[in-house]
């Protein structure tokens, strides 16, 4: 079993301390350690989680498994954990990205190493764990594919690979369900080197990523992408404003992209940032280095928007005890420590939070735990539950999931004031499908419990 106290995507693992805001820090929160991760079942995820249709939540590891090579895992809100799948090199191996579920309800990612090429794989698996390789990377179409996915308005996924490509910087790719893929571009340095976060589609439906390297300072960069393939690089980050950004971005409720950086900053320890879609860019916040704060240090995780309107994160180190940090961050109050790792209950959490429809947040930690070999925990802070739908966008009568939690009385569904013909498929699941004068918005689902909105708005296409 290998325990990695380095990030792998990471060119320079520099791992230094310092400061530049004022942090609060808050422990009345509810943090469990759901998991502790022991080798067989699994080692060293990087990954973010995933709330599938059946209600219950998903994960990667990067090792550990039956072939040291990586694993699938299940954890239900009970908390009850069982290994999905283990990599072994044919199919691909290391996944280091988060799963995605698709519009057809299978979950889909990548494999950062092997199969029939040595160099990562793109795969579906089903619920009930049969997975099915769909494409083996070749390196002419990319290599070392460390990104999640993201659905887009076709319907095909779009990602990226690390390395490999024209160039050998790292390709942006198109791919559909059945394994077809289309190289849209290949780094050349100048524009980016190192892409190793899933994009982001945003309202414009262009797509924006981040490069860990190259740009005018190779220091990394934020990039927009349309579908079709034509490339802006937005900023190359210059040092003081961040650098090596590892996660991908979040586009606010107010239309802006969020990410963090890794290193840099005023304290060369990692930043919060805000950047346009026309380019213009601001660092929120910058991370601290003194032995007196307690904030947290090189976050790599992507951040996440609540439905209270903040944003919550993860540093891999820093903290109170060294081991990293969970934050809350507000446009208008800064940044809030709500847990700090010590070890036992996890370290250096590596991916970002994901929220489930119950409230709670929920991530996993490269090291730690009861086996050092990481955890799976989840933190309350006091949010309420929420639903989202499957896919987010969708054309009058599109078949649409509505994911939830308690979804068993459900009695009307809206979307954005129009109501909707529904089935309840479980009291995770409701199917629907978009009503005639459906516009942009908010779906709500009136239940038993009270009125349930989605996390974020659902798009209807022309």
């Amino acid at each position: 079993m290998r325990n990695l106290n380095c990030n792998p995507v990471m060119k320079a693992c520099a791992v230094l301390l310092l400061w530049a805001a004022t942090a609060v820090v808050l422990s009345a929160q509810t943090f469990n350690t759901l998991h502790s991760f022991d080798g067989t079942d699994g080692a060293n995820s990087y990954a973010g989680l995933l709330q599938g249709a059946d209600g219950n939540l998903y994960g990667t590891t990067f090792a550990g498994g039956s072939e040291d090579l990586g694993s699938i895992f299940r954890i239900t809100p009970g908390r009850a954990f069982t290994s999905v799948h283990s990599f072994a090199a044919a199919n691909g191996s290391n996944p280091f990205g988060s799963l995605i579920q698709g519009s057809d309800g299978s979950l889909y990612g990548t494999a950062s190493e092997d199969g029939a090429n040595g160099v990562g794989t793109f795969f579906k698996i089903a619920l009930n764990g049969t997975l099915t390789t769909l494409h083996s990377f070749d390196n002419t179409d990319g290599a070392t594919p460390y990104a999640g996915l993201v659905q887009g308005l076709d319907g095909n996924f779009y990602g990226t690979t690390q390395s490999g490509g024209a160039g050998g910087y790292g390709t942006v790719f198109e791919i559909t369900s059945g394994g077809t893929l289309t190289t849209l571009h290949s780094f050349n340095g100048r524009d980016g080197d190192s892409p190793s976060a899933a994009l982001v589609l945003a309202s414009n439906g262009k797509f924006y990523g981040t490069t860990q390297s190259g740009g005018a300072h190779n220091l990394g960069t934020v990039f927009q992408i349309a579908p079709g393939g034509r490339l802006i690089t937005l900023h190359s980050f210059g040092g003081t404003d961040g650098s090596h950004p590892s996660a991908g971005l979040v586009q606010g409720a107010d239309g802006g992209l969020y990410g963090t950086a890794g290193d840099g900053g005023a304290n060369n320890v990692g930043a919060v940032f805000e950047i346009a879609s026309t380019g213009a860019f601001s660092t929120l916040y910058s991370f601290c280095s003194l032995s007196g704060c307690a904030d947290g240090q090189h976050p790599i995780g992507t951040l996440v928007q609540a439905a209270d309107g903040n944003f919550y994160g993860t540093t891999t180190r820093g903290g109170a005890n060294g081991d990293g940090s969970v934050f809350e961050f507000s446009l208008n109050g800064g940044l809030t420590v709500l847990h700090s790792f010590m070890g036992p209950d996890g370290e250096q959490p590596y991916a970002g939070l994901f929220q489930d429809t119950n409230g709670t947040f929920y991530g996993a930690t490269n090291l730690g735990g009861a086996n050092n070999a990481g955890t799976v925990f989840s933190l309350s802070v006091g949010l309420g539950p929420f639903v989202t739908t499957l896919p987010g966008f969708g054309k009058v009568g599109a078949k649409v999931g509505i994911l939830g939690t308690d979804l068993t009385g459900a009695t009307t569904i809206t979307f954005n004031g129009t109501a909707a013909t529904f089935k309840v498929v479980s009291s995770s699941l409701i199917e629907t499908k978009v009503p005639s004068g459906a516009t942009t918005g908010t779906v709500q689902v009136s239940t038993s419990g009270g009125m349930l909105a989605s996390n974020v708005p659902f798009r209807v296409l022309n």
